[in-house]
């Protein structure tokens, strides 16, 4: 990373604290105050982060996590929101959006404190919403920095916080100490443990519980440096190689970050959905196949999934491999797309996991770099684009520590141009082509995976999370009334999270 002087964190600095100007805003956010386009991508938001939770305490290691922290419905909320959190997350079925992956905490944590406040349904979509707005635009202010996607654990010290005191009602000032407190020690994950190891189920979890602290000591009168986002000594200096810190007021109540929600379909990531997503359609097309059936197997995609699988290859050796490399791999799950027609939770684990087919099969994928689906990436809103916009020519510095010199002439001239996100995108691509035993070669390409952004997500996101649901085995008393999760009255809305739980 870069190393910055005060003088040019000076330049970006804003006219007032950005966390007062952010605590201010989101305090007084009300239902009536959010568009309901907004307000029906929030509850498509809640029921598919039900589903990755409930996918996550079905697994093996979300129930030993269980074992150790308690069960969901567990009555102090603090603990139930770090659970529901670390549930939600490690399995990659958590929602993105530019910039993070916000649901782990602005949807488990107003979760927990609804159920327990005994919110109505229009209070804990307001929370849902007021605390992505808030996370992702922190999180944008450092996207073009070393952490990315979920090592952006940063993203739910801010969610974690705005989730609780949105719904407790918390006064400006406490939410102001508040997130000054909780980013006054930020976590930073190291990629061995990220990778390697069980400590991934606590890359949410940690943040979350410091994040409660952080409002139990705001609360009782402690007080944080308001400017701790901007100041020279502050956050952006460490998490940032160029701090967007102006990001973090820009458009608030007319640019909604919500709106730039990427909805997860498939377990894994990122960048393996279009890969997945093209894999189950060669499955359809040709049939059932046998892994010797199969020649070779080419991925096309962009920068952005090839850097990611490249550093969970050395961790991936077979039925052994430690989940949190796994679930960032591109070859297996490709091989098990290919082999099934499908890609569930339980190919994480055995017996599945230990199928010789598909590590034979995964051991044939060629994995190759894409430069217009890297342009593409680019050109789109999230996870990137976004801030390398209002960087300007300021990014390329970023742009070559991520891809060289090459991604800098890629991405070309840059310059911001404050668009909303009405017509969002999230452009991570890939083209993935088979070749048979018998000579016959098959493809299939996705610019846009299933339930990323773009047009087709826009129209289509409360039927692609109610069968996301229903897939990982949810109740259709609960999918079928997401549609009413704004009009449901307190006691419909325990009963609703009670049921969209209980496995």
């Amino acid at each position: 990373m870069a190393q910055l002087t005060t003088a040019s964190l000076q330049q970006f600095k804003a006219p007032d604290a950005a966390l007062r100007t952010l605590s201010r805003w989101a305090a007084q956010l009300r239902a009536e105050d959010i568009p309901c386009r907004v307000l029906k991508l929030a509850a498509s938001q809640v029921l598919s982060q039900v589903a990755s939770i409930r996918a996550g305490a079905e697994h093996p290691l979300g129930r030993r996590l269980m074992s150790a922290f308690g069960h969901p419905m567990q009555r102090d909320p603090r603990a139930a929101a770090t659970v529901i959190a670390g549930l939600g997350s490690w399995l990659n079925l958590d929602d993105t959006a530019y910039a993070g992956h916000l649901s782990n905490s602005t949807v488990s944590v107003p979760l927990a404190y609804a159920y327990h406040r005994r919110l109505d349904g229009p209070a804990l979509l307001t929370a849902v919403v007021a605390a992505n707005e808030c996370a992702s635009r922190i999180t944008a202010s450092a996207t073009l920095g070393p952490l990315r996607g979920q090592s952006a654990v940063h993203t739910h010290l801010a969610g974690a916080v705005v989730g609780r005191l949105h719904c407790e009602g918390a006064p400006a000032r406490v939410w102001e100490h508040a997130l000054s407190l909780a980013f006054a020690m930020p976590n930073w994950p190291l990629m061995r443990a990220f990778l390697a190891s069980d400590a991934r189920l606590l890359n949410t979890f940690t943040p979350v519980r410091t994040a409660m602290d952080a409002c139990d000591a705001a609360q009782a009168g402690l007080q944080g440096a308001s400017d701790i986002l901007e100041h020279p000594d502050g956050f952006l200096a460490s998490f940032a190689s160029q701090p967007l810190p102006e990001a973090v007021t820009l458009g608030l109540g007319a640019r909604w970050h919500t709106e730039t929600l990427s909805f997860k379909m498939h377990p894994g990531g990122p960048g393996i959905d279009a890969a997945v997503d093209c894999a189950i359609e060669l499955n359809e097309k040709m049939g059932p196949l046998r892994a010797d059936e199969i020649e070779s197997i080419t991925v096309d995609a962009s920068l952005y999934t090839l850097f990611a699988a490249r550093r969970a290859a050395a961790y991936v050796e077979g039925p052994g491999s430690p989940l949190g490399a796994l679930v960032l791999d591109v070859a297996y799950p490709v091989a098990t797309a290919l082999l099934t027609g499908s890609l569930s939770v339980h190919d994480f684990s055995a017996p599945l996991l230990d199928d010789p087919d598909r590590w034979k099969l995964a051991g044939l994928v060629e994995l190759r770099h894409d430069r217009d689906m890297t342009r593409e990436l680019f050109a789109s809103e999230a996870p990137f684009g976004e801030a390398v916009r209002q960087a300007g020519t300021a990014s390329s510095g970023w742009l070559r520590d991520f891809g060289g010199q090459e991604l800098v002439d890629l991405v070309g001239p840059v310059a911001p141009d404050e668009r909303d996100f009405a017509h969002s995108s999230k452009a991570t691509g890939a083209r993935v082509t088979v070749k048979l035993t018998d000579g016959r070669t098959v493809s299939r390409e996705r610019l846009i995976p299933e339930g990323a952004a773009g047009p087709e997500t826009r129209s289509q996101h409360s039927s692609l999370v109610r069968r996301k649901f229903l897939d990982l085995g949810g109740p259709h008393q609960v999918s079928d009334t997401v549609e009413r999760l704004h009009r449901l009255s307190s006691r419909e809305l325990r009963r609703w999270i009670e049921a969209g739980y209980l496995c």
